[in-house]
């Protein structure tokens, strides 16, 4: 259905070609999951099979690339669209109609199908999709992850042949990512579908790919194989999988059902040990520990941005305690947030978690000021956010929201550095190092817009932290960031918790939560439904748990590291 004859993707002023050679064949009805690092060319692989790339993104493409026969080259993405449905990472930029019901008729009427024929279709959409009770709503009055499902819609109405998506459960909560890979499924299953889908968050969809395509690197020859072949190869894996290797299991589990069934050697032999916290400080061991001697790790340059030399006093953090005190929050005829109340001690990380539309994004803006409460009080370091300048609250409370670009305004990444520094009153270079540190390889010529989801965000994310707000705010902050740059940003956020910064995150990532929260507090309907410490109140869920914990349960493991330092690294 899709076929690569020796392609090569090269951007204009970009040293190096972003595909190369790319040589592979997606057969027709399958679902085909293409993984790789942050930045190695996943998207204009996409990109590439919607004839987006290069007829829209520029750049220089050679060889060949058909979809059903039809030549990208010789046809532009408006000659394909009754082929081949396309949803990118951001669904904002997709849309061009007002309401949800109006945005999934859209491609139809393009098309030209039949008043009647359109009709039925969007009912089995919206059915499909759970968008059913919103399908009058203004789009831009959904929650990201509501978006997203709409975005999908709009392209599964006209019934291509080939759906072609980048990261379609990012946005997502667990349940509504299920939901969404259950539409996919039965697509390929059911109607010989062809799917070609990126996605970061492995442990949501590799069991259910038919093949893996590996991007290792940038310009490197993809590797096409079974899911367990690429994953036993592949720098990027998800739990599972990394739990797999560490307990040398053949083949490799990719399904939380696989590993349970053989998992319990394991759990025997981590019965009566301790896992060790999360949000960094220490670790569990098997009694009894033995003595060992570790030489210092070497720090990280962002480690030695926010140390304080060891002859200086502690330089005190301003005060990041936020409270939270019975917040009600309207919008319209719609009630955000419903008696919330919530404290944020500082040097506590604490992850927002909940379906879409729950109010974590509400509550994100109500502590930054962005958002006045209907009912109820909202204090940061003393200070009321809805009544404080903005120039007073940038110096408190720092947000990196769910869309990057709204911090990016410069030509250049340098430059963009150039102006946190300035605006921060941080000494020149201080940025960059963040930069560096969160995204290795970047050049400071290169455009913002140039870079992937991924790559934007952790640049957004190093703008904000350049200031070092005392409350650090993250709405869904591993949204396009493979599993490297994940395991970066929480070294950088335990490195802000250890300094007395409060963090408050947003997000669906159950992974992340595990690896970082003291504390998750999970929202429905605007409502505070549990708030604990993060071990109690994620391995009784079966929606919010990580896949370690539904591994190992009932024993409260939460994480893959926790497992190999109780066993010694060794399983």
């Amino acid at each position: 259905m899709i076929r690569f004859d020796d392609v090569s993707v090269q951007y204009e002023g970009v040293d190096r070609p972003t595909l190369s050679g790319v040589d592979l064949t997606v057969p027709e009805g399958e679902l085909v999951l293409l993984v790789g690092p942050s930045g190695v060319g996943k998207s204009t692989l996409l990109g590439a099979v919607s004839g987006l790339v290069p007829h829209f993104t520029g750049g220089r493409l050679t060889g060949r690339v058909t979809v059903g026969g039809r030549d990208t080259r010789t046809h532009k993405p408006r000659e394909l669209a009754d082929l081949v449905g396309t949803v990118g990472q951001d669904p904002l930029s997709h849309f061009v109609t007002d309401t949800v019901e109006d945005e999934l008729a859209y491609g139809m009427e393009s098309l030209g199908l039949a008043p009647d024929v359109m009709r039925r279709r969007v009912e089995e959409t919206l059915d499909l999709l759970g968008l059913a009770g919103l399908r009058d709503r203004p789009i831009a009055t959904l929650s990201g992850g509501q978006q997203q499902r709409v975005a999908i819609g709009s392209v599964l109405t006209p019934h291509p042949r080939v759906l072609v998506l980048d990261e379609p459960t990012s946005a997502l909560d667990p349940a509504a990512a299920e939901e969404v890979l259950a539409v996919l499924q039965r697509l390929v299953h059911d109607l010989g579908t062809t799917v070609l889908m990126a996605e970061h968050r492995l442990e949501r969809v590799v069991q259910y790919a038919d093949q893996v395509v590996l991007l290792p690197s940038p310009g490197a020859a993809p590797v096409m194989g079974a899911p367990a072949e690429v994953m036993a190869v592949s720098p990027v894996h998800p739990p599972v999988v990394a739990l797999g290797r560490l307990a040398g299991w053949e083949p490799l589990p990719l399904s939380v059902r696989d590993a349970r069934r053989r998992a319990a050697g394991m759990r025997e032999r981590l019965e009566g040990a301790v896992p060790g916290p999360v949000g960094g400080g220490g670790t569990g061991k098997l009694p009894p520990p033995a003595p060992a001697h570790h030489p210092a790790p070497r720090r990280s340059a962002l480690a030695r941005l926010f140390a304080r030399p060891p002859q200086e006093a502690p330089e005190p953090v301003t005060d990041a305690t936020t409270r939270v005190e019975r917040l009600g929050v309207r919008r319209g005829r719609v009630e955000a947030l419903r008696r919330v109340t919530l404290t944020v001690a500082p040097g506590e990380t604490v992850a927002l978690m909940g379906r879409n539309g729950a109010g974590k994004s509400t509550l994100l803006s109500a502590l930054v000021g962005m958002v006045e409460p209907t009912s109820g009080t909202v204090l940061v370091g003393g200070r009321t956010p809805h009544r404080t300048t903005p120039r007073e609250m940038v110096r408190r409370v720092g947000l990196v929201p769910q869309e990057p670009r709204d911090l990016l305004y410069a030509d250049t990444v340098a430059a963009e550095c150039a102006a946190a520094d300035a605006d921060a009153g941080a000494a020149p270079g201080s940025c960059r190092a963040l930069v560096s540190e969160l995204l290795p390889g970047v050049a400071d010529a290169t455009h913002p817009r140039d870079l992937s989801e991924g790559q934007r965000l952790a640049l957004a994310l190093a703008l904000v932290l350049t200031a070092r707000p005392p409350l650090l705010l993250l709405d869904e902050p591993t949204r396009g960031l493979d599993y490297a740059a994940k395991a970066r940003l929480v070294g950088v956020l335990r490195t802000l918790a250890a300094e007395g910064h409060a963090i408050v995150l947003a997000t669906h990532d159950v992974e992340l939560a595990a690896e970082l929260a003291h504390r998750v507090v999970i929202l429905a309907d605007g409502e505070v439904v549990a708030d604990g410490p993060t071990p109690e109140v994620v391995v009784s869920s079966p929606a919010f748990a990580p896949q370690i914990a539904k591994i190992l349960a009932p024993q409260e493991w939460l994480t893959v590291s926790q497992v190999r330092e109780a066993l010694g690294g060794v399983a």
